[in-house]
């Protein structure tokens, strides 16, 4: 890539995840933000959404009709499931990278979408084109693709949680469970009953139980990653907390091994990826916050003969945006750590 700076937008300026695609890009020393978007408060300046921003990002919001005609280089789509599909539909032949945030295209196919997302997909073919945007484990791919369909953050959290067990073949594949908790910003920043202040402070609570949509994200990614058939139980819960992700994972060794080669064995997986970081003590969502970070914490339970795997990330971040950002620096062929490497904000 040359100097130039990447011309990028993002459509969808009203949620969590454009502010937070925002607040990274305007550091971002290869790119330039040319367009915000939202269809409900067009004329706007987008700091007057997001008041952080003012004097910082003032630019006014546009309608994603004008997208075409910008000269981009790059799309961020932070928009819900079902609304991404008929952008990308639209602007397929367009020469700008796009970078999905919703689930439209993170499935295997359109006929498992419609099962677990409930709806019909208007643009089939966009999954022969989405790479799956996990840079652990699809790097070369993303590198090469037009469409990376950023995962969401459960599966981002359960998936680098589980893979250096899967791809090593060492556990057995009926014996996954998934116990994981989000901050409230995971549920959106549209109001509802479920994320209403009386509802949620002092709560604790379960749901999607059985049946959460990112349970066969997981199970994919995991059964691709280990070629061979795998169940995953995995229960989400809703914390009382801003932001973040706490995975535990659980799972029974395919035969006998020790504490010390679990450890070597993650190290081992993930030491050329700059944003995994394999603890020695247990995480928590404060060691992450603000930040691209992932912090796994693998140990072994001799008494049990359970593997368990602590997982921490930004919901919002390596979640969500950060991803995406990531994934844009290994599409445009930049440095993959470009613009990413904010330290976690503690207290």
């Amino acid at each position: 890539m040359s100097d130039k700076k990447l011309k990028v937008a993002i459509v969808g300026a009203s949620g969590y995840t454009g502010s937070e695609l925002a607040r990274f890009l305007i550091h971002h020393p290869n790119v330039e933000i040319k367009m915000i978007t939202s269809e409900s408060h067009t004329g706007k300046p987008f700091s007057d959404l997001h008041p952080q921003f003012l004097k910082q990002l003032d630019l006014p919001l546009t309608s994603a009709d004008s997208i075409a005609n910008e000269g981009l280089d790059v799309v961020f789509l932070a928009l819900p499931h079902g609304v991404s599909m008929k952008f990308v539909q639209q602007w397929k032949d367009k020469d700008f990278m796009m970078v999905d945030l919703s689930g439209d295209f993170r499935l295997s196919s359109p006929v498992v979408y419609t099962k677990w997302y409930e709806k019909d997909h208007s643009f089939p073919e966009g999954f022969k084109k989405a790479v799956y945007g996990l840079p652990e484990l699809h790097k070369e791919a993303i590198k090469g693709c037009r469409l990376a369909a950023n995962p969401g953050c459960y599966p981002t959290a359960s998936i680098l949680a589980l893979a250096p067990l899967v791809k090593n073949n060492v556990i057995l594949h009926d014996s996954i469970i998934i116990d994981a908790k989000s901050g409230i910003t995971g549920a959106g920043i549209k109001p509802s009953n479920t994320s209403h202040f009386s509802n949620v402070n002092e709560n604790f609570q379960a749901y999607g139980l059985k049946r959460h949509r990112h349970t066969i994200e997981i199970e994919e990614q995991l059964n691709s990653l280990g070629g061979m058939e795998i169940t995953v139980q995995f229960t989400p819960h809703l914390l009382p907390v801003d932001r973040g992700i706490l995975a535990t994972a659980y799972a029974t060794p395919s035969s006998s091994i020790s504490e010390e080669e679990v450890q070597e064995l993650y190290k081992t997986f993930y030491a050329n990826d700059p944003f995994i970081r394999i603890k020695e003590s247990l995480p928590s969502i404060k060691d992450v916050r603000g930040s691209n970070f992932c912090d796994i914490y693998p140990v072994l339970d001799e008494r049990t003969n359970r593997i368990i795997v602590i997982s921490v990330i930004d919901n919002l971040v390596k979640g969500a945006a950060g991803q995406a950002i990531h994934n844009m620096n290994l599409m445009a062929e930049l440095p993959e750590t470009s613009g990413l490497l904010f330290n976690p904000i503690k207290p």
